[in-house]
């Protein structure tokens, strides 16, 4: 069905993370090939004056770690790629340079102020180029 599929996990959930990883893996072309994405928020500015850089390298790269831990447990080839910055931009920048043809992102309970889905899965579904698949 599809030939490059963008997996968006956000490692505090890895349990959705899972779930979403394998719900791609039955949708891959064969031949096709998977991306394990994790972002990285950056810090507000106020908070970065009294924060070491490398905080957000050790940020990175327990994200990485976790998504390696992810693709073993699972037994799924995919390529891991960790970006820094607001989530839904850097999801959509992702699946733009892979040229992308999928999208799948766990969604969270929303609040009111993002009733139907969450903020980022919001923004993903509003502005991508491709398919986006919303777990719930």
């Amino acid at each position: 069905m599809y030939a490059k599929i963008i997996v968006a996990v956000d490692v505090a959930e890895l349990e959705k993370g899972e779930r979403i990883f394998r719900k791609a893996a039955t949708l891959l072309d064969a031949g096709g090939s998977l991306v394990l994405l994790n972002v990285v928020e950056d810090l507000p500015g106020y908070y970065v004056a009294d924060v070491s850089v490398d905080l957000m390298v050790k940020a990175r790269e327990e994200s990485e770690q976790l998504l390696v831990s992810l693709r073993e447990k699972v037994g799924l080839a995919a390529d891991i790629e960790i970006r820094q910055g607001a989530p839904a931009r850097e999801i959509l920048t992702a699946a733009e340079h892979r040229k992308a043809d999928l999208i799948i992102v766990a969604s969270h309970v929303p609040d009111i102020s993002n009733y139907f889905i969450g903020a980022t899965a919001d923004r993903v579904v509003r502005h991508a180029k491709c398919s986006v698949l919303i777990d719930r």
